[in-house]
């Protein structure tokens, strides 16, 4: 049977608030208090294993081990293997106890329960905790409330596995700061070290950890939408309907959310239709404010070739490239925006990252008159987290972005550029004829 409205609704939420949670302790107390206890079990433990893989603490709670606040009565320890929960943690399968009374693995806490359902959770195959609640009546917990904790610590883990990532990650970065500072005087030493911090900010693996996060979120929340549409059906009271739009909007936030970090993974799926680009350059131009615009100049050839590709994907292209153009400049000169047909090979690009096969495109030029990219940096511009910017005024995603979503539209991007000479990124389409 499909979870109910308020389960939905309270998994929704979880499902958009997850990202913004910063610790390993608040996204244990945020399930514990938030989720558990707004899912109709009357109480809940979380259990966080050590890392020697040996024993379980009580670290996160609801109902009667949780007085007030983020607080635990008498927190327990529990070896692997002892008792139900050290039972699930040591096996990693999830467990439901019908009558604990006929239950030789119970371990009584703050009050003798007769029922308990236990889940494990898991960070690459390895357990970092299990969830757990018991009941006061025999045979409270089924296969409703197994699917409902199994997605909850789906989502928990995904959470931590991320977490984990950008501690290390973190860590790294502060390792190499530290060698930094210390061989600063030494000029070859401190170029050698420039470069390995380059290598942390593109933080590589964690690009790769948030794609798939990000599918993984996904698909849970394509679970989750897909259960209100059957719920939708039939809805029987006006407040039932109030929460399944309610449910439905945090859902859609949701997956607003994984959409944009799809976007940086390059795997976010486009509508692409047959359209004129000078069409959608023009709609892009329209809508710049005023001091952007006449920053702006275009020599859009009449005859442009249709070509497949999606019209937002395009102004989110042309966003990036604008904005790096003029901060590129400065307070002065012009950004112009062209776009022709051409033929063949585009052999005189030859900081081209992958050359297109010979027939028939549409180019996508945005020319500035900046400081230009030194020849050295050229082959860097695309990675992740690559910036020259200010800390604070950009992510370093812009062009990771713009490389992304022109490969997904069947095109290429290349880029020539000379120091104090400005730079030239282009384009290609390939043409519909």
């Amino acid at each position: 049977m499909p979870m109910e409205a308020s389960t939905l609704r309270t998994l929704n939420q979880f499902a958009v608030d997850l990202i913004q949670i910063p610790s390993t302790e608040d996204l244990f107390w945020y399930v514990a208090q938030n989720v558990v206890g707004r899912l109709n079990f009357v109480d809940c433990v979380i259990y966080q294993a050590n890392e020697e893989q040996t024993d379980l603490r009580q670290v996160a709670a609801w109902g009667d081990k949780n007085p007030f606040g983020r607080n635990i009565l008498n927190p327990l320890i529990i070896p692997f293997g002892r008792g139900i929960t050290g039972k699930v943690a040591q096996t990693r399968r999830p467990v439901i106890v019908d009558d604990l009374l006929s239950d030789q693995n119970y371990i009584p806490d703050t009050r003798p329960a007769r029922s308990e359902i236990c889940v494990p959770l898991l960070l690459r195959g390895r357990v970092v905790g299990v969830i757990d609640s018991e009941h006061p009546d025999p045979q409270a917990f089924g296969d409703v409330e197994l699917e409902i904790l199994d997605t909850v610590a789906a989502m928990t883990g995904a959470k931590l596995e991320l977490l984990a990532e950008a501690q290390r990650s973190a860590q790294r970065y502060r390792e190499l700061v530290a060698s930094h500072e210390q061989l600063s005087e030494e000029v070859s030493a401190r170029k050698a070290l420039e470069a390995k911090l380059f290598e942390a900010r593109r933080l590589e693996s964690l690009g790769k950890l948030t794609g798939r996060f990000a599918h993984e979120f996904n698909n849970l929340l394509t679970v989750v939408l897909g259960n209100l549409e059957v719920a939708e059906a039939d809805p029987s009271t006006a407040a039932a309907r109030q929460g399944l739009r309610d449910a439905r909007l945090a859902g859609e936030r949701g997956a607003k959310l994984v959409r944009d970090m799809l976007s940086f993974a390059q795997r976010t799926r486009l509508n692409r239709v047959d359209a004129d680009l000078n069409l959608i350059v023009a709609g892009f131009a329209d809508r710049q404010p005023a001091t952007c615009a006449e920053r702006l100049a275009f020599d859009l050839r009449d005859g442009l070739w249709p070509v497949s590709v999606d019209a937002k994907a395009v102004d989110e292209i042309l966003k990036n490239l604008v904005e790096n153009a003029l901060d590129a400049m400065g307070r002065e000169g012009t950004v112009v925006i062209r776009t022709e047909n051409v033929q063949k090979l585009m052999t005189e690009e030859p900081t081209s990252l992958q050359g297109p096969p010979p027939g028939s495109y549409v180019r996508l030029s945005v020319v500035d008159t900046g400081a230009g990219i030194p020849r050295e940096r050229i082959s860097q511009i695309f990675d992740p987290f690559y910036t020259t910017k200010p800390v604070g005024s950009g992510t370093g995603l812009g062009l990771s972005i713009v490389q992304g979503l022109t490969h997904q539209m069947g095109g290429t991007v290349t880029v020539v550029s000379e120091t104090d000479n400005g730079s030239t990124f282009r384009l290609l389409f390939p043409a519909i004829k």
